[in-house]
């Protein structure tokens, strides 16, 4: 498993997230301010791929000069260069997601989580 630290570039992390994944082929898992890579056999996801399609989608958006990439084993984080943000009005917040850890489901209600894990559980 890895985690993609996104605090830097937070209004992009639903866009970012769904790219990446796309990518690398891999099962993502939404957090607060990161998000996780996993594949369903437990691979190991290649940390070179994923840097490389954070920073594709980077510099399609015009921001790939703006932020660094860092790696540290399995957490890989989105740093601001010039302490500048992203600004971006999202028209949902990303508090109110909530995904499945197991297969990537993702709802706004945490209720509605808890009832689908039950069913990994079956």
């Amino acid at each position: 498993m890895l985690t993609v630290d996104c605090k830097d570039v937070l209004p992009i992390q639903s866009e970012l997230v769904v790219y990446v994944a796309d990518q690398v082929a891999a099962i993502p898992t939404l957090k607060n301010h990161q998000f996780t890579l996993s594949t369903l056999d437990d691979e190991v996801i290649d940390n070179d791929t994923v840097i490389s399609a954070i920073k594709e989608y980077l510099d399609s958006i015009g921001e790939g000069n703006n932020f660094a990439v860092i790696s540290n084993l399995d957490m890989i984080n989105i740093k601001s260069i010039y302490g500048k943000t992203i600004e971006k009005e999202s028209t949902i917040q990303q508090t109110e997601m909530f995904s499945c850890s197991h297969c990537g489901f993702v709802t706004r209600y945490q209720v509605e989580l808890n009832i689908h894990m039950r069913i990994h559980y079956l």
